[in-house]
């Protein structure tokens, strides 16, 4: 297994920040670490980068054990931070170079992950000149240059508008098809989009850890779809078993069937036949929701 965490403990003075935390995540899987603020998610990525050291237990990465072979680990590890850490004078390419020299990375892997996170367009820029999304690119670029086994995100789309977000979950996921990854978020919508599993942490315990397949239980089922440009909502209710159409913000409209029959081939038909174009279309997991809810409140 790629991470194994055992009954990890965490004190700051006399604040318990994880209390006998255990899980393991397997080579090739895409975790998401799930909880409110302050649950002791990024006390957790930061013991498993060896930034930080379990107050008691242990936890290992690749193998490694990150208590006593740290460089191994942070050899084997990419790690996007919250607080992206970036240079802004730099140049992009001058800021992997340094990247790619500080970890002895061969310097073909610059363009090869250049082209991985779809820099090009913004190549010769300076960092401080990127969108917030573009600087997330840069971030797991740099995360990228070792061609780690492992990934470790920490709230990588915060702060970052549609468009931005749709750009970086379709990136992990499609660096999940190779890397094995563990992400940090408090936002359940980016399990949904872009993991297979979630563990989920409150108040420094595990209290879930499940694959999403196993939530998918309801008989009913919300949509959420974004199209080019706004629609009545009468159009909407006229689809087969419509239950409800909200239109949450601008041109997104969340649909509630009665059916646990997938019905996003109906939706993109019906864009289709009154040319729309969609600019995303996902089921949002009202199981994962209500879990989420009944465990951290």
């Amino acid at each position: 297994m790629s991470i194994k965490v055992s009954q990890v403990s965490k004190f700051y003075n006399d604040q318990k920040a994880l209390d006998e935390v255990s899980f393991t995540v397997n080579k090739g899987e895409v975790t998401g670490f799930l909880g409110p603020n302050g649950a002791g998610k990024s006390t957790m990525m930061k013991i498993l980068t060896t930034y930080l050291k379990a107050s008691s237990g242990t936890t290992s990465v690749n193998n490694f054990s990150t208590q006593e072979e740290a460089l191994a680990v942070r050899r084997s590890v990419g790690y996007l931070a919250e607080n992206n850490p970036l240079y802004p004078e730099m140049y992009i390419r001058e800021y992997l170079k340094l990247h790619a020299d500080l970890n002895k990375a061969p310097k073909e892997r610059i363009e090869t992950v250049i082209e991985l996170t779809g820099l090009q367009p913004e190549i010769s820029k300076r960092i401080k000149q990127l969108s917030k999304g573009y600087k997330q690119r840069v971030g797991l670029a740099a995360a990228l240059i070792h061609d780690p086994e492992v990934l470790i995100l920490d709230e990588p789309t915060t702060g970052l508008d549609p468009n931005q977000l749709r750009e970086i979950r379709a990136l992990i996921r499609t660096v999940g098809k190779s890397k094995t990854v563990l992400l940090s978020t408090h936002i359940m919508q980016e399990v949904e989009a872009v993991c297979d599993r979630v563990i989920i942490i409150n108040k420094g315990k595990i209290v879930a850890d499940k694959k999403l397949e196993e939530l998918n239980t309801s008989t009913e089922q919300i949509i959420v779809v974004e199209f080019d440009y706004r629609i009545e909502i009468e159009l909407l209710q006229q689809l087969d078993r419509v239950a409800e159409v909200t239109n949450t913000i601008g041109f997104v409209y969340e649909m509630t069937f009665d059916t646990s029959q997938d019905m996003r081939p109906a939706i993109f038909d019906f864009a289709h036949d009154n040319g729309l174009k969609i600019l995303q279309l996902n089921k949002k997991n009202t199981s994962l929701e209500q879990l989420f809810q009944q465990l951290t409140n």
